[in-house]
């Protein structure tokens, strides 16, 4: 189920090519109330994957109300209708942005959520996180899987999926590829003077396709009340890193510029994984390199 605000009906497509299974889809917004009812009428479900939610950080400063009514109440509607339906599993989408500014690195799940959020995006995360411990805690048989995400890149390997967001994108490695491209002249460095080895940000790069991998695993080991993890690799990749990684996938120099730091952005973070290995059997398996080539042949073939 998609509203394709930010998605193509074609990926269909590729996914019957990939795994021989086209699935059934419905374009249907979570704040179409009605149109989620018809679409829990007509099928028996053992679980939802709830990943439907706007993301964009700065957008969500500019447009608080159209991220809390998109993210909350479209959540909102969803457990409704799985209440009325009788479905009582969950794994949600949540963000790394919950833990704030956290206290150390790497992160683990028992860090403290909620304070130093610089935007409603990651508010929006961090209440819905709260929701469901609450249903959890009012129904003994209710089961949710909270995932925290680290940074998502990549694509699948046989380069017919990947991130191709409408509009301006927002994440590195989109615009990566728009630089790529040629569509837009250089990337902007957000500073180089951070205390880390190379002086830009270090973040947890986690190739999609373990990311993916990860829910799986998670829906295997469902069991009632709530369960968090973080999927992220536990390893800090540079800014400047990531660049070198594309530029050895494509054999191209990718042209870049040091711009200002940005407000909130904070010097590294990364991911304590050890809790999924541990109890869901899952770990990151692939490498920044292997994100960067897929990345580059899905960039080739479309």
């Amino acid at each position: 189920m998609d509203n394709l605000f930010n998605s193509k009906e074609s990926v269909l497509d590729k996914i019957e090519k990939i795994v021989g299974v086209r699935p059934k889809f419905y374009n249907v917004d979570l704040l179409d109330f009605s149109g989620l009812e018809k679409v829990f009428d007509e099928n028996e479900f053992e679980a939802v994957i709830h990943f439907a939610g706007l993301k964009a950080v700065a957008e969500s400063v500019e447009q608080p109300v159209k991220y809390y009514e998109n993210n909350i109440s479209g959540t909102l509607n969803l457990l409704k209708v799985m209440q009325n339906h009788s479905v009582k599993r969950i794994i949600f989408s949540s963000s790394a942005t919950v833990y704030g500014e956290p206290k150390s690195v790497p992160i683990s799940e028992d860090l403290l959520t909620g304070q130093g959020i610089t935007n409603p995006y990651g508010r929006t995360k961090y209440m819905i996180e709260e929701i469901l411990k609450d249903i959890c805690v009012a129904d003994s048989d209710f089961s949710a899987t909270i995932l925290r995400y680290f940074n998502p890149v990549g694509a699948h390997e046989s380069g017919l999926l990947g991130e191709d967001p409408s509009g301006k994108p927002n994440n590195l490695m989109p615009i990566v590829m728009k630089v790529a491209k040629g569509e837009y002249p250089e990337l902007s460095v957000y500073g180089d003077d951070y205390n880390t080895p190379d002086g830009t940000c270090i973040r947890d790069y986690i190739h999609v396709v373990d990311l993916a991998k990860g829910h799986i695993a998670s829906l295997n080991k469902m069991s009632a009340g709530v369960q968090i993890y973080n999927l992220g690799t536990g390893k800090g990749t540079s800014v400047l890193e990531m660049i070198n990684a594309f530029e050895r996938a494509s054999g191209e120099k990718l042209p870049y510029k040091i711009a200002p730091r940005r407000a909130g952005d904070l010097p590294e973070l990364y991911a304590n994984p050890e809790k999924a290995l541990r109890e869901l059997g899952w770990r990151a398996k692939l490498t920044i390199d292997d994100a960067m080539e897929d990345t580059m042949r899905f960039l080739r073939q479309n």
